[in-house]
């Protein structure tokens, strides 16, 4: 069999390389390599894209989580509320500044955070709630919103994984007070390094992010907070400029692909879509029961595959004070979630290939 990647990024490279490569080279010969026209151009695209007033570049999407939690003021013995089945980001940039994350559970549809029981984690000390995309898919970040609102708390979107999906027809990202994405290399819209953004109809904070971002400089040399470097470098800006301009043709093409393995899987616990809702698939992740015998079977024959997340937060060793929590849906769901492989360039007949040795083996 040929070469089976898990996210086919050479392919993607190989159909935009013109584009993507005159992008690099005009930052070099530019020698503009931090800020400039081509980073001011790709913060105003990814603006538009999402149809909010501002959209700041950063280094990653864990700096864009980072900045999104400065910009709202959180400090110190502060609470936020997290989903526990995420990547450690979203607690981690919490607990970096020595507030508190506050662990909750998912629900068992989307994955997404259990909007049911959230309420009972509130406090005088709660200053906000991370809701992240899992998967692709947005949790109802407007009955989110209108919480957040009623307990005057914030709520910030983590949108790592949902960049470009929609609920209703508003764009991830757009919804909450802060929303924070990455362009991670494996993300649907994806650079060639680390990168992120932060997204907000607010231009203060959009301008404390900005100011943040550049280690708390107005001006050169005049430092009015305490910052950071998280910068997004300017020839990542450029890559990612020509590949938005074909993210949507993605998308529509990475939901064919759901599609089809929703259609021929058998044997398996599919994603399901909640009404209103679209997913860009940033994993197609199916559940299965004998999930190490699946996994056994699929490096057999070079199918490569992804535990997405296999311990929830609360049970890592980072937060030793929350190991006694339980979050029965989170600690069932990472021992049953499986990703496999997804990418707008994966070819039917590697697909093919999955769903027949999944349909052999796999147990519900």
């Amino acid at each position: 069999m040929d070469d089976f990647p898990f996210i086919d990024l050479k392919a993607q490279y190989e159909t935009y390389k013109e584009e993507i490569d005159l992008a690099i080279r005009e930052v070099i010969e530019s020698t503009s390599f931090i800020g400039g026209k081509k980073l001011i151009e790709f913060e105003r695209n990814l603006a538009n894209y999402v149809g909010v007033k501002e959209a700041v570049g950063c280094s990653s999407g864990t700096s864009a989580l980072l900045l999104a939690l400065m910009a709202l003021g959180i400090k110190e013995d502060d609470e936020v509320i997290v989903p526990s089945f995420t990547f450690i980001a979203t607690a981690e940039m919490v607990s970096l500044l020595k507030a508190r994350p506050v662990f909750a559970d998912i629900n068992l549809f989307d994955y997404n955070i259990d909007i049911n029981s959230i309420e009972c984690l509130v406090n005088d000390k709660t200053k906000a709630i991370i809701a992240v995309s899992m998967f692709g898919q947005m949790p109802d970040l407007e009955t989110l919103s209108k919480f957040c609102n009623d307990k005057n708390i914030a709520l910030i979107e983590d949108g790592a994984q949902s960049f470009g999906a929609n609920q209703n027809g508003k764009k991830s990202c757009s919804i909450a007070q802060i929303s924070c994405t990455s362009f991670f290399p494996s993300k649907p819209l994806g650079a060639y390094g680390d990168a992120g953004a932060v997204f907000s109809d607010d231009e203060n904070i959009a301008n404390l992010v900005r100011t943040y971002l550049n280690h708390g400089q107005i001006e050169r040399y005049k430092h009015k907070l305490i910052g950071f470097n998280g910068r997004l470098d300017t020839i990542q800006a450029a890559i990612l400029n020509v590949k938005l301009k074909y993210l949507n043709k993605e998308i529509e093409k990475r939901c064919q692909i759901a599609d089809f393995y929703n259609k021929n899987l058998k044997n398996v616990i599919l994603p399901q879509l909640k009404e209103g809702f679209t997913s860009v698939y940033a994993q197609y992740s199916i559940r299965v029961k004998n999930r190490d015998d699946v996994i056994r079977v699929l490096d057999s024959k070079g199918i490569p595959s992804a535990i997405h997340y296999p311990l929830g937060l609360h049970l890592q060793e980072a937060f030793l004070d929350y190991n006694t929590i339980s979050l029965p849906n989170t600690e069932l769901l990472s021992k049953e979630i499986l990703s496999l492989p997804m990418s707008a360039f994966l070819k039917q007949s590697h697909q093919e290939i999955v769903i027949e040795t999944i349909n052999n083996i796999a147990r519900i």
